[in-house]
């Protein structure tokens, strides 16, 4: 981890008088990382460094993930200390949002943005498209489907349950039955989780109900985003930052930013412009406080040309990845 980074994450913690944890998943075109499983362990390990201690600041980036990885995140962090507070610089959309709601306090900038909770689910039944040669499985948005029957309802006007019946059945000849099934209980099961969460923020059982109403369902898009002054109007604890924090976290921001490459989209054909081969370690995930140092996720391997055919123009680009996973980073 850099000095500089270092340095910045004491200067926090002397500002916020608590202990500093910074979490990024990159979203890099082409690089995307999600909230994932195998992060709780990463998250152990800073925690049990940093020991029981009454604050933990928790930087926090991310475009979001696996659910039940959030909830056991924000479980673990709050098993080593009495008060927790995260820091959003820029993006904490989708499950990121919902860590956000276990949170005595969330700190926007100006820049930062939450988002829905309303979950995507991908799953091997999920509708399979062929996109440049490539079968990809799309992900299902619970929102679409309660939107497919929303237009029969309130826009076509189909009341009877005999039409509705065959609307359900001609939707499950493009949905598998299983899968329409498995994301009603993944709705229920975020629903419960963010009522659960949002006892943290001292908000009465009436306005816990409105925040994830508004969060699963009536925002009306996976995409809409929610800047501090609605934040505060939602009714969330969250407070701005200003001053020398504000400073500071856009320092780290840039930091970050140019370390993970987050401004610049992955093309191998770009990557391999001035030469034939090319060795690589992209930084995608970081995870870093000042007690444990950094552990951070990478790729490693070499991206090589392949003509497929002499004199002609045509060529393939293989990527021979060596490495994918965590590491410790004891370079600087």
């Amino acid at each position: 981890m850099q000095k500089k980074l270092i340095d910045l994450y004491k200067e926090v913690e002397g500002l916020r008088k608590s202990k500093v944890i910074a979490y990024v998943t990159g979203d890099r075109l082409n690089m995307e990382t999600q909230i994932a499983s195998d992060v709780v362990d990463v998250f152990g390990r800073h925690l049990e460094a940093i020991g029981k201690t009454n604050k933990i600041t928790l930087i926090l980036y991310t475009l979001g993930g696996d659910t039940m990885a959030t909830w056991n995140i924000v479980n673990l962090i709050r098993e080593y200390c009495d008060e927790l507070e995260i820091i959003v610089p820029r993006k904490v959309r989708s499950s990121g949002t919902i860590m956000c709601l276990g949170a005595n306090k969330i700190l926007l900038t100006h820049q930062s943005t939450l988002g829905p909770i309303d979950p995507s689910l991908n799953s091997p039944l999920g509708i399979k498209v062929n996109i440049n040669g490539q079968n990809i499985t799309l992900a299902t948005s619970v929102e679409s489907v309660k939107g497919y029957f929303n237009l029969a309802k309130k826009e076509l006007g189909i009341t009877s349950s005999k039409d509705l019946i065959q609307a359900f059945i001609k939707m499950s000849d493009t949905l598998n039955p299983l899968l329409m099934g498995d994301v009603y209980r993944r709705q229920g099961q975020i629903k419960m989780i963010a009522r659960k969460l949002l006892t943290y923020q001292n908000c009465s059982k009436r306005k816990r109900k409105a925040l994830v109403d508004f969060l699963c369902s009536d925002s009306g898009s996976h995409d809409y985003t929610i800047s501090y002054k609605e934040a505060n109007q939602l009714g969330l604890n969250v407070e701005l930052v200003d001053g020398q924090l504000n400073e500071l976290i856009n320092k780290w921001y840039g930091i970050v930013s140019e370390e993970l490459l987050l401004n610049t989209p992955y093309d191998p054909v770009i990557e391999l412009a001035k030469s034939n081969m090319k060795s690589y370690k992209y930084i995608r995930v970081i995870l870093d406080s000042v007690s444990h140092g950094r552990e951070q996720f990478v790729s490693k391997g070499t991206l090589q040309k392949i003509v497929l055919q002499v004199g002609m123009p045509n060529q393939q680009i293989n990527d021979n990845r060596i490495f994918e996973g965590w590491e410790k980073d004891v370079g600087q």
